[in-house]
């Protein structure tokens, strides 16, 4: 407890005593079948729970027909809810867990194929979602959303929960309603401050009445600095503080970005650290009543301790954090914080998995969304210790001996490399992306601890593998570049035309520092994702001038799914990167490309001193063939079955580890 002091100082919050000062901040999971929370959800919280968050705040309740967001949202407006809830909630709190459910309405912005329900705004304002528009609400429309409210919160009391966080963040129905460039009304809910914040304190209250006093009440707001229609902090700060004069809430949580500035509300790697702390610290001199608690990019225990030694807020939210090492707090608490498996802020399978309507998981983490399947973050021990041999130290390879260790098995794992990590440790060198090597160094950590035997600088042909006599072999071994310069875009062209002329290079060769490079780089990318786009990034850096060439529409289109693709355009706009989207590289002659125009057909000559091709790998199965030859049946994991991105990777690893 001494290494974090203020996280583990408990704190009153209305009838309730919080065993620290860690909060697992509302997020959609997506994972509702029929609207109604299941066992998988059950297992998700409760993982958090035994891993030591004192508050958790489910996932939000739409209140209304007008405010389905999602197909993994909750029943709105049905007491069918409240079993399903009840027993999340025990589950939880047996765990010493605060319960919270977050009631949104999101207005103007809700997602009208997924409602098929008009969507409802103070003045009629249109859609940040998507190309939609809503309409002005009428009084009584207002009315029944306010009973809306209400009647979410009576269900969420009758299910067990401690208290709602209604949300009024990110530029939502009530936002809306408070902000003026949204709000242009000249009844009693427009104008003065009074009139634009009457919705969400009638709200408040409301629930108050009807839930009593043993009841938490919090409020969600976010912090906007860079758009100019948002509220600013001082008029935030105004608004807040009005709320809590009147004692209509118990905490207010501060998050984000909203849909504005959608990078910001999920902050990748690209952004700072504890972004809200400012406007937390700004709030805590404001308020004389309610706890505030700070959210949004708080990553580490380090992080929430210098947040609340400094005084800047009461309570801490790490969501994401929470997400990939569910144990987070526990672990801080007990002295072992060099065992948490940090977050990479990557999104990729948090929000990225969420933004195709897919369930929530987690890059680093695969058990997340797969708890109850899975047993969460822990592992059964094997009844039946075998020795386990794992060729290749990539991400796979790591992952498969790291769990087949945790769970007892004797393991080995042979790295051709000086290294661990593989292609994923050239991830890392990209810029801004360290979190990699970080989590590189947490296997290495974590291997240690096990008892894993890993060479280093060990190549294992087949016979070596044979000879090793291990009852279970795991080849991680990874992917390799194509040699051809072949493209998805111009599949008639089994090789690309000049190849031959040298000086074409993979991404691989250049983050590996093998590529000698003259000064004018084309990068094709074929992915719209970061192995492209960052190496593009990387090379930018060092003062090569870039032309960057996609078949997609935009660059960085993979990463849209991660609310990263804006700032990494931003980034390279900024060091000077040409963008050419959709074409491809018809042809080199060691001084230039072709480039043909996949619109027109039209094509033009771009000088450039060294082509690098970020294309599609392949998965080269010899030795998989050689090993079945001598009788000895591999499992392939990772790239090595199939060339995939990191989580697949880790995926593999974890579900074989746990098959072992």
């Amino acid at each position: 407890m001494s290494t974090f002091p203020h996280i583990f100082r408990p704190v009153t919050l209305r009838h309730k005593t919080l065993r620290n000062r860690i909060v697992f901040g509302a997020h959609t999971t997506n994972m509702a079948k029929g609207g109604l929370p299941g066992e998988a959800h059950t297992a998700y919280y409760r993982e958090r729970a035994l891993g030591g968050a004192a508050m958790i705040v489910v996932e939000p309740m739409p209140v209304h027909a007008s405010a389905v967001l999602t197909r993994g949202n909750f029943l709105h407006s049905s007491d069918e809810v409240i079993p399903h809830f009840r027993r999340l909630t025990e589950a939880s709190k047996a765990e010493g867990a605060v319960m919270i459910q977050q009631l949104y309405h999101v207005g103007a912005h809700g997602d009208q194929d997924n409602s098929w329900h008009a969507a409802w705004s103070p003045s009629g304002g249109p859609s940040y979602h998507d190309s939609d528009a809503s309409h002005m609400m009428s009084e009584a429309e207002i009315e029944e959303t306010i009973e809306g409210f209400v009647q979410a919160a009576i269900r969420c009391q009758k299910a067990g929960f401690d208290g709602v966080e209604v949300w009024a963040a990110y530029h939502c129905l009530l936002d809306q309603f408070w902000t003026p460039f949204s709000n242009q009304r000249d009844d009693r809910w427009g104008g003065s401050l009074e009139n634009r914040t009457r919705l969400s304190r009638t709200i408040l209250h409301r629930i108050r009445r009807a839930c009593g006093e043993d009841f938490i009440i919090g409020l969600s707001v976010n912090d906007e600095p860079g758009v100019d229609i948002a509220l600013s902090r001082e008029s935030m700060a105004e608004i807040v503080a009005l709320h809590d004069s009147e004692g209509a809430m118990d905490y207010v949580t501060i998050g984000s970005g909203s849909y504005f500035d959608f990078a910001r509300l999920l902050p990748s790697f690209q952004h700072g650290e504890k972004l809200t702390s400012d406007l937390a610290g700004t709030l805590k001199g404001a308020v004389q009543q309610a706890l505030v608690t700070s959210e949004s990019h708080i990553r580490t225990p380090e992080n929430a301790n210098t947040l609340l030694g400094a005084g800047e807020a009461d309570l801490v939210s790490l969501v994401r954090g929470q997400i990939a090492d569910p144990h987070l707090v526990a672990k801080a608490e007990t002295g072992r914080a060099e065992d948490i498996r940090g977050c990479l802020s990557c999104n990729q399978q948090c929000w990225g998995r969420r933004s195709r309507d897919y369930w929530i998981s987690c890059l680093v983490n695969p058990s997340a969304g797969r708890e109850h399947g899975w047993g969460g973050d822990r592992f059964n021990p094997t009844t039946d210790p075998k020795k386990v041999l794992v060729v290749g130290g990539g991400p796979a390879g790591l992952e498969a001996a790291r769990v087949a260790a945790e769970r007892g098995h004797h393991v080995t794992l042979a790295e051709a490399a000086a290294h661990l990590g593989g292609q994923f440790h050239l991830a890392g060198l990209q810029p801004r992306r360290g979190q990699i090597t970080d989590l590189i160094s947490w296997y290495d950590r974590q291997l240690t601890r096990l008892g894993v035997d890993v060479r280093l600088n060990t190549y294992m042909d087949a016979d070596d593998i044979k000879c090793e006599g291990a009852d279970r072999v795991v080849l991680a071994t990874g992917s390799k570049p194509t040699e051809t310069g072949f493209q998805k875009a111009l599949p008639h062209l089994a090789h690309l035309p000049g190849i031959e002329h040298g000086h074409v290079w993979s991404a691989e060769d250049v983050m590996a520092r093998r590529a000698r490079l003259g000064q004018e780089v084309i990068v094709l990318d074929e992915g719209g994702n970061w192995r492209g786009c960052g190496t593009a990034w990387r090379l930018a850096e060092d003062g090569h001038r870039v032309t960057l060439v996609t078949p997609d529409p935009m660059v960085g289109k993979e990463l849209q799914r991660s609310a990263t693709d804006l700032h990494l355009r931003r980034a390279l706009a900024e060091l000077g990167v040409t963008f050419i989207t959709e074409a491809a590289i018809a042809g080199w002659d060691g001084q230039g490309a072709t480039v043909t125009c996949l619109l027109t057909g039209s094509q033009r000559a771009i000088s450039a001193d060294d082509l690098v091709m970020a294309v599609s790998n392949h998965a080269d199965m010899s030795l998989r063939d050689e090993l079945i030859g001598l009788g000895v049946t591999p499992q392939l994991v990772g790239d090595a079955d199939a060339p995939r991105m990191a989580a697949q990777a880790i995926f593999d690893g974890r579900r074989v580890g746990l098959a072992l």
